[in-house]
């Protein structure tokens, strides 16, 4: 069966505008500090309301997806998701704000577990190649939010975040019109999938190693995300806009990498490809450490797009353990990874002010190679899942 790209181009646009959001709001907390006189301490609870309502809460919206079909979150979603960020300038107290980015967050909740379930069903034959497709869309709307959101509010001040409303409508729009297409499959599938049996014990704990791996991956990347600006502006005393550069590279590498390494997965085997990958990023970042000049950005370029070229393909890989849960597989790899891989990083900071930041950049090194040898007690494909390559 052929990948159906139509369906996961439109999907994919739905990531992109859902994402968006998540990644202009970190962007936005100077201007929101400002404008109602916050503390660095409220300013970032505003971070933590987000993350515990975009990502967290995942699961359970993947666990309601999996009881009914509810195909109308993928339209209404991406609209949520951007209605809330867009009122955030335009409120005068912080308790408003807070109630317009859960607002926001939880409409980039109910986005992923659906979104990513209803792509499974037009990835045809290469799994994992399909699901770049959709995936890809969010690493573009992270990497894409920061400058829309300046742009915004650059040229009509705090209140430009109203703004963000347009991408919201007009996808929401697209979605709707196709929504007899994208659901069809998925209706038919939940009613198939009352027949199938309870979950088996090597599928529980094929699935939870799964977790664990993702979990490390992700811990990685939130990782180099927070402690390069830390080790090249408070360790190295370096210019904020070279360490600014680096984290932008090592996110578009990732997208990139999303997309090439997909059919290199479905080429050479699932599993193979994902601790060949973890394995291969320590020695890529080792390099960009003890690199300068040009090398620097090739180098963690490089790595970005290694250690990031799995993140549609374990969401594929837990799908295919858990068929009769491809809400909640989605869910858990999506949300509940990365929530628990951004928790995780404040462990580093415990790391950082012992032994110093460099120890702690040196420790983020070896997750990859703790997830590499936990694939090695990973089986996969199981038996009684349809065959994956």
């Amino acid at each position: 069966m052929k990948i159906h790209k139509k369906a996961l181009a439109i999907l994919s646009a739905g990531h992109l505008v859902t994402d968006l959001n998540q990644g202009a709001l970190p962007a936005l907390l100077p201007f929101f500090k400002e404008a109602l006189n916050l503390t660095y301490t409220t300013a970032g609870t505003i971070l933590l309301s987000a993350n515990l309502t975009s990502s967290i809460v995942q699961p359970l919206f993947g666990h309601l997806s999996d009881r009914r079909p509810i195909g109308w979150f993928l339209p209404l979603a991406p609209f949520i998701a951007c209605l809330g960020l867009s009122l955030t300038g335009l409120v005068s107290s912080y308790s408003l704000l807070i109630l317009c980015v859960i607002l926001s967050g939880f409409g980039v909740a109910s986005f992923h577990p659906e979104g990513f379930k209803t792509a499974h069903f037009f990835t045809g034959d290469k799994k994992a190649t399909g699901m770049a497709i959709f995936a890809v869309g969010g690493n573009l709307g992270i990497a894409l939010g920061p400058m829309l959101a300046l742009t915004l509010v650059s040229y009509f001040g705090v209140k430009g975040t109203l703004g963000m409303i347009v991408p919201g409508i007009a996808v929401g729009i697209v979605l709707f019109f196709y929504m007899s297409l994208l659901s069809t499959p998925v209706e038919l599938a939940h009613r198939e999938a009352k027949k199938k049996k309870p979950l088996s014990r090597h599928q529980k704990t094929s699935f939870l190693l799964l977790v664990a791996i993702a979990t490390i991956r992700a811990w990685t990347q939130v990782g180099l995300l927070a402690y390069i600006p830390f080790y090249y502006i408070d360790h190295l005393k370096g210019n904020p806009l070279y360490a600014g550069k680096l984290v932008s590279t090592f996110l578009m590498a990732g997208a990139l990498g999303t997309l090439l390494g997909a059919p290199l997965a479905d080429r050479w085997g699932h599993k193979k490809f994902l601790a060949g990958t973890l394995l291969l990023s320590f020695p890529l970042l080792l390099l960009f450490y003890n690199s300068s000049g040009f090398m620097t950005f090739l180098s963690l370029g490089v790595a970005g797009m290694v250690l990031i070229s799995s993140f549609a393909l374990t969401t594929v890989m837990a799908q295919s353990i858990l068929p009769q849960h491809l809400g909640m597989a989605s869910g858990m790899m999506v949300g509940f990874t990365i929530s628990a891989g951004g928790i995780g990083v404040t462990l580093l900071g415990t790391i950082a002010d012992i032994w110093g930041v460099p120890m702690a950049v040196k420790a983020i090194f070896a997750m990859p190679l703790i997830a590499s040898a936990l694939c090695l007690f990973l089986k996969y494909p199981l038996a009684q899942n349809a065959p994956s390559a």
